[in-house]
């Protein structure tokens, strides 16, 4: 069943979400105006355009069930990533094409928020959400949809204390015997890579070392030979060979170790009848705790972009994210489902990175230079 992944993670549908017709709330009038910044003005043209990366649960029946509930007509500007996204906003503030960006993680939406792109939604039927979903952000420009944890996933079959010894620390990843074994996605152009550099900051920040800091691990990983690439499915798919990835044409699997979700072998599980290879390593402040939102965009229409974000927070929907958008949900009491194995093999960290939203935005330009500079000096 493992050799359907690929396929089935790009083409599951949201079959229960054609029970959500009929189930939304009414339209939100247009001239509720104490709940419209004074400065903003919109026209409900009909229309919903949503800026959005290859977002797996934004199925075709998910958008038609929507339009006929609605009247409205969705059309999706499909970009490479949540940096893409906030790129999109960026280059258009001002002149808008897009009324919802979807898909905006912790790590860029404060800037997105500092740039005045994003305006304050008028969805009103918001139900009670995860308290964790809103420790990155809980103001009014956006609301989680979806959440999971970053962390490193290891082959147990190889890294099993025999062959490889599993890891107690980031440190142990820069010896030999991991030597052009680990594969990271970039900070530079993929949303994991740049949540777990975000995590190293913190991890680092924080242990009994006072002598380096996380860019001596960085320069220490290239010394490695660690593998870089552009993003997460290379590094998984291509690399990982703990993952669906070796049924894929083109799969080297050279690496044992990677990062993606902390989740990430409960989906194997899920997908397998119950069983995986791949196992998350919680070590200690090397997770990141990713927050996906949606957000009504400046200059873009209003009414249809709340009426959205209220779809994708009605139960209907977000209590299916684990299986169709492979995501915790954001609603207050959810869960990973037990079936399958999905919810035994993830993982929780004990102790994820400590860095805020306003760190992130504040520090992530130098961030990134710096970590350029500790991979090429290496």
């Amino acid at each position: 069943m493992v050799k359907k992944m690929k396929k089935e993670f790009a083409c599951c549908l949201l079959v229960s979400m054609m029970m959500v017709s009929g189930c939304l709330t009414e339209k939100i009038d247009e001239t509720i105006d104490d709940l419209v910044t004074d400065d903003y003005q919109f026209v409900d043209d009909g229309e919903l355009i949503i800026v959005t990366y290859d977002v797996s649960g934004l199925t075709d029946t998910m958008i038609s069930t929507f339009e006929n509930d609605t009247g409205y007509d969705v059309k999706l500007i499909k970009l490479d990533d949540a940096g893409s996204i906030l790129d999109h906003l960026m280059q258009y503030k001002g002149v808008q094409i897009a009324d919802l960006a979807l898909g905006l993680d912790n790590t860029y939406l404060q800037t997105a928020l500092d740039n005045g792109v994003l305006v304050e939604h008028i969805a009103q039927n918001i139900p009670e959400l995860d308290e964790k979903a809103l420790i990155p952000y809980d103001g009014p420009y956006a609301v989680p949809f979806d959440q999971g944890y970053m962390c490193l996933n290891y082959d147990t079959q190889i890294v099993d204390g025999v062959n490889y010894t599993v890891p107690t620390s980031l440190w142990d990843l820069t010896e030999d015997e991991w030597k052009g074994k680990v594969v990271f996605p970039s900070p530079e152009t993929s949303s994991p890579g740049r949540a777990f550099m975000t995590a190293t900051t913190d991890y680092f920040a924080n242990d009994n070392d006072s002598t380096t800091d996380w860019t001596d691990w960085w320069s220490a990983m290239a010394a490695n030979d660690v593998i870089i690439t552009s993003g997460w499915g290379e590094a998984y798919e291509t690399h990982y060979t703990g993952g669906y990835g070796e049924w894929i044409d083109g799969h080297v699997g050279d690496a044992h170790i990677v990062v993606s979700y902390c989740h990430s072998p409960g989906v194997e599980s899920w997908y397998n009848g119950n069983w995986t290879k791949s196992a998350a390593l919680d070590l200690p402040r090397s997770a990141f705790h990713q927050v996906e939102y949606a957000a009504a965009v400046h200059g873009g229409n209003l009414n249809s972009s709340s009426e959205f974000i209220e779809y994708l927070l009605s139960e209907q929907v977000n209590n299916n994210m684990p299986t169709e958008n492979f995501m915790y949900p954001v609603l207050n009491g959810s869960d990973l489902p037990e079936d399958g194995g999905y919810r035994y093999h993830s993982v929780i960290p004990a102790h994820p990175a400590e860095v805020s939203a306003e760190e992130i935005a504040q520090n992530m330009e130098s961030w990134l230079e710096d970590w350029n500079r500790a991979m090429v000096d290496a």
